[in-house]
């Protein structure tokens, strides 16, 4: 398979006045914002405050990734884990994934509860969160 490379460009940023944030969503009351660029703002329509969303980011302050980082040691854990089973921001790509639940929305920014990205981190995409239900058969 050919090797590709893909390009991105964010679509806003997330903006609080917290000094440090938790490693986690999970353990989050982290409080902030996640600012639209205007001409995505339509995009917002139909998210509501109670609503948990996905928002997909890109960890932009992490070190350089190299192949000796194929395995992390969380610090919650303190034993060496594979980079795919853990939350590491040290990543062959960059990437993160967070839920966080909207408390507001007022025109281009999402007042939002469970942070855990840094203030300045640049938002990729928003995605609806979908609970877990199996189909009947």
């Amino acid at each position: 398979m050919k090797a590709e490379h893909y390009s991105f460009t964010p679509i806003g940023y997330v903006a609080h006045e917290h000094s440090a944030v938790p490693r986690h969503w999970s353990v989050s009351d982290c409080e902030g914002k996640i600012i639209i660029n205007q001409e995505y703002a339509n995009g917002l329509r139909d998210i509501s405050p109670g609503d948990i969303i996905v928002v997909l980011f890109c960890f932009h302050k992490s070190p350089p990734f190299t192949k000796e980082r194929l395995i992390a040691t969380p610090p919650h854990l303190g034993i060496e884990r594979g980079v795919f089973s853990t939350c590491s921001p040290v990543r062959p790509n960059p990437l993160g994934l967070s839920y966080v639940e909207v408390i507001d929305i007022q025109d281009n920014v999402i007042y939002a509860r469970r942070l855990d990205m840094l203030d300045g981190t640049p938002v990729l995409d928003i995605k609806p969160y979908i609970p877990y239900a199996p189909h009947e058969q």
